[in-house]
């Protein structure tokens, strides 16, 4: 049958036919790394993602993704998803060097600053989402300030040291969130 059209109910996706009524429940909580390896720290989140996936074992409800820079291919990994972690390294530069954690509203303005092409299409992800209404319900942003952008693999020294602390907190995010999925 063909789709008539799409609406969120609070405990899943409604999809509705023309004569029925479906229900879509995810049961889902999605790890995005987002960046490119070749740009230095602009590598941060894919380098997270892999660090996280590599010291966890959490059950098969927990996805972690290589993002790169797929931009709007990435949308559904944001719309299926009940909470959603994103790590990045789009702090801006003139911030202090750290773990920056922003949560749902707390999300900041300056995702929509152009520092690299995957993050227009993380910013634009978003804004297609809360369109669609089809928004996680719980979304977290963990990212770093980059230091070095020049072309070449691998992270600075001073951002591959912020490393372990993101992905901790990462997880304490992810241990939250399967806590309220039960």
């Amino acid at each position: 049958m063909p789709v008539a059209g799409v609406g969120q109910s609070r405990d899943g996706h409604r999809i509705f036919t023309r004569n029925q009524f479906f229900t879509v429940t995810y049961n889902r909580i999605n790890i995005l790394g987002l960046g490119n390896l070749l740009y230095g720290d602009e590598g941060f989140g894919v380098e997270a993602v892999k660090a996280f996936q590599s010291s966890t074992d959490y059950p098969d409800v927990v996805q972690c993704i290589d993002g790169g820079t797929q931009g709007i291919y990435l949308l559904d990994y944001i719309q299926s998803c009940d909470a959603l972690l994103v790590f990045d390294a789009l702090i801006p530069l003139e911030y202090d060097s750290g773990v920056y954690v922003y949560r749902n509203d707390e999300l900041p303005g300056f995702i929509h600053r152009k520092m690299s092409s995957h993050q227009m299409g993380f910013s634009e992800l978003i804004g297609l989402s809360r369109l669609s209404d089809r928004m996680p319900r719980e979304i977290a942003l963990i990212g770093i300030p980059p230091r070095n952008l020049e072309l070449g693999i691998g992270l600075s020294p001073e951002n591959a040291d912020l490393l372990p602390e993101a992905v901790e907190k990462g997880k304490a995010l992810v241990d939250e969130w399967l806590k309220m999925m039960q």
